[in-house]
């Protein structure tokens, strides 16, 4: 019994180096994103205050995650995949939050950080961090969505590896637990 084919295996490897190469390109961009987000917070205050210091960190979190991203996407192995979809969905979720709180609350936002620059000058940087936010919030489920495509497109990949010529989906739980019970005795033969 074979399982199902999906056409060309020429074109899976395509579609998977393009989406490996847009992967990468986005956590590039969140790399960016967030190293920029640190200095706009910089150029607030040198020395942060708790809130700016926990803003930091939420973007150190996010690089670390486009870190785990790109090494998991190079390196062809599940050992980061785990850690890179828990830091990009935890990532993804405080960055529209600090996104909505800046530009809902600015004047709030830019008193616990406790800037040195003017109040005019300090609510434009902070928008601007606050637009970065967003950038980087919709980017990362752009990164999550890639990456499950980056790991079915391994998934079938490895099928090919593995099972011969064609390229097929494996197999359900339930054929290979008939396949399985066949060789029990009587009762559960199917």
């Amino acid at each position: 019994m074979g399982g199902i084919t999906l056409g060309n295996p020429q074109s899976v490897s395509q579609s998977h180096h393009h989406t490996h190469k847009v992967f990468l390109f986005c956590n590039y961009i969140l790399l960016g994103a967030a190293s920029s987000c640190i200095f706009l917070t910089l150029s607030l205050r040198l020395l942060p205050s708790i809130c700016g210091f926990f803003l930091i960190l939420l973007h150190i979190l996010t690089i670390a995650g486009a870190v785990s991203g790109c090494a998991a996407a190079s390196s062809g192995t599940n050992r980061w995949y785990a850690a890179h979809m828990v830091a990009t969905v935890l990532t993804a979720i405080f960055q529209g939050s600090v996104s909505v709180l800046i530009f809902t609350r600015t004047g709030d936002f830019l008193g616990q950080l406790k800037s040195y620059v003017r109040e005019e000058d300090g609510e434009v940087i902070l928008k601007l961090a606050g637009g970065l936010c967003v950038v980087i919030f919709c980017l990362e489920w752009v990164v999550l969505t890639l990456a499950f495509f980056l790991k079915y497109y391994a998934y079938v990949e490895g099928d090919v590896s593995s099972g011969g010529g064609n390229i097929g989906m494996r197999r359900s739980a339930k054929v290979q637990q008939e396949e399985d019970l066949k060789d029990w005795p009587w009762p559960f033969q199917v």
